[in-house]
This record gives structure tokens, sequence and C-alpha cells, in this order.
């Protein structure tokens, strides 16, 4: 599975994406407590941590917006982490 990260989400991850490797079915829930299991320098000054971005953030599911965290993921799918994010 694909996890991609935008705006203060990619800040705080350090990286653009990463693969998790889960079984075929593992939920939302799943892959984001992978995601947050995997040891990260300390974000930038200012930039929260990963933990509290996605708590607040939404996903995207092969760009569909998903907001059960307990549905079933295959394994090609591809994840967004959008933060909460200002502008106009």
């Amino acid at each position: 599975m694909l996890v991609r990260y935008f705006a203060a989400a990619r800040a705080a991850a350090g990286v653009e994406e990463e693969h998790h490797a889960l079984p075929e079915g593992s939920s939302l829930e799943a892959l984001l407590e992978a995601a947050l299991a995997v040891e990260r320098p300390l974000p930038p000054e200012g930039t929260p941590p990963l933990a509290r971005i996605i708590a607040r953030s939404s996903f995207l599911r092969n760009e569909i917006a998903v907001r059960d965290r307990t549905a079933g993921l295959g394994a090609d799918d591809v994840v967004d982490v959008l933060p909460p994010f200002a502008g106009g």
C-alpha cells in the first residue's frame, strides 16, 4: 500500500510517500498505525508531530474520500493523507 503525504503531513513524515506491506484487506486504521510506527526524525520547528496531523486529517483511497477508518484496503491501494489547511 502506498501512502502519500501532503502539506504539513509531508513535513512531519519527512517523505512525500512510502510503501507499507500489509495484508490485503487491512484497514485504513492499520495502515495509519504502520505509518506512525516508522521511526522518523523530528519535524521542522513549528510542525506538529505526524500523529497529531493524522488525527485531524482526511484521507483519499485511490482518489476517493474515505471516512471509515475500518475500511479494508487492497494491496495496490494509494492512500493520500490530507491535513486541514486554509486558503482561498
